[in-house]
């Protein structure tokens, strides 16, 4: 079974207050089997927009992925992001070849 995964990239506006979405996401992220891939760190866009922030985080499945964005838990961390920041978050599933 192929593995999901959620690639998100994000702008930050307040960093302080950002820091309360990554204390609370934790619970829903261990919940359903994650594991952070990539979580920051140094790029270069070399094609279209980017963000400054990047994120790939693994899922065990793509059901795993979406049942973990669509939880209570997650979208109460969640509610803690939108204010201070944007996103473009896609969940997709890997390729099983």
């Amino acid at each position: 079974m192929a593995k999901g995964y959620w690639i998100g990239r994000v702008d930050v506006d307040d960093l302080e207050r950002y820091q309360d979405y990554i204390k609370a996401n934790g619970a829903a992220f261990e919940a359903h089997g994650a594991r952070f891939l990539i979580r920051g760190g140094q790029f270069e866009s070399v094609e279209g927009q980017s963000r400054t922030r990047n994120v790939v985080i693994e899922f065990p499945n793509y059901q795993a992925a979406l049942d973990c964005y669509n939880s209570e838990v997650y979208q109460a961390a969640k509610s803690f992001r939108d204010p201070v920041s944007e996103a473009d978050i896609i969940i997709i599933e890997g390729y099983d070849g």
